[in-house]
């Protein structure tokens, strides 16, 4: 008898939820700006996409990194806009379970492979600090393009299992999810199932990924202020330093709002649903949104070929 009542109350539907208690006022006041952020997001990473293609001058390792930047960031934009623009405009809150656990793949992929991006960065980083000469022939385009790579299939390959485990579930909880779009962490729990596995594997590969990363990022940070440190001029000195602020502002954009969320999910049961929902629109719609422009604004040549085009 329970299986059979089981099977008649199994979600088939998850509803996505916008900002609680702003339902009345979020139409107006929230899909404007949401728009807006996602109109310069697109046109701000593509713009810089076609500058660096086209401009041959721009086809240095620093540009080659910047792109596939650009690249993750248009795609974060994309996974999200249907179903955050579809609450907010349209009142569209359902979303069926493959459709869910696609947009989380693609999310998750794309989180994962953004930071071995911010990784290689730091690498390139360090490497033009500290052997300028021999940086261009170190960091070569192929060698680049195969380092892009391994960051795309590093990303499949650990963020494919989540779907594939939420898959095999089966979910007759309240399938009513916090979020305008769908999280791994959130998703298991609507399991009536077992979930210890989900748990596991989401701590491991968060560890393996967003912890490692990070780690490499401040080891190479150290690496390069120690070699900053052993300039003598100052005017070498302050011009080394000013290469690494746009990337180090890039970093802070993604880690800081990534580490907050996954120690709120895992040990902050008793904080603000309103903080959570913030926090993880922060997450995904910033940095696309910033990146763009904190590079336009460091790097004068960039700068002077977009006011060109």
């Amino acid at each position: 008898m329970s299986a059979v009542n089981d099977t008649k109350f199994e979600s088939k539907v998850f509803l996505l939820t916008g900002i609680p208690g702003q339902e009345d006022v979020q139409n107006l006041w929230i899909s404007l700006p949401l728009c807006l952020m996602y109109v310069i997001s697109i046109l701000g990473n593509s713009v810089i996409l076609f500058v660096i293609k086209t401009d041959l001058s721009l086809h240095e390792p620093m540009y080659m990194f910047l792109s596939m930047l650009g690249v993750t960031d248009l795609g974060l934009s994309i996974a999200t806009i249907p179903t955050i623009l579809g609450i907010y405009l349209f009142n569209s809150r359902e979303i069926s379970l493959d459709a869910c656990f696609t947009q989380l793949f693609f999310i998750q992929s794309l989180h994962c492979t953004e930071s071995s991006v911010l990784l290689l960065m730091a690498f390139d980083r360090f490497i033009a600090i500290r052997d300028p000469l021999r940086y261009t022939s170190i960091l070569t385009l192929p060698r680049i393009a195969k380092m892009g790579l391994v960051c795309v299939l590093r990303g499949v390959a650990l963020m494919l299992p989540l779907p594939l485990l939420l898959k095999r579930f089966r979910y007759c909880r309240v399938n009513v999810l916090s979020h305008s779009y769908c999280m791994h962490q959130e998703v298991m729990k609507m399991a009536c199932s077992d979930i210890r596995v989900n748990n596991i594997y989401g701590l491991f590969i968060t560890v393996l990924t967003v912890g490692f990363d990070s780690l490499l990022i401040f080891l190479s940070y150290v690496m390069i202020l120690k070699t900053v440190l052993s300039i003598v001029s100052q005017k070498e000195f302050l011009r080394a330093l000013n290469t690494c602020v746009s990337h180090f502002c890039a970093v802070l954009l993604f880690y800081t709002p990534e580490f907050s969320l996954t120690l709120i999910h895992r040990f902050g049961k008793g904080s603000s649903p309103l903080f959570q929902i913030v926090l993880g629109y922060i997450n995904l719609l910033v940095p696309p949104l910033i990146n763009p422009i904190v590079y336009s604004v460091k790097s004068k040549y960039l700068r002077s070929r977009i006011i060109r085009v």
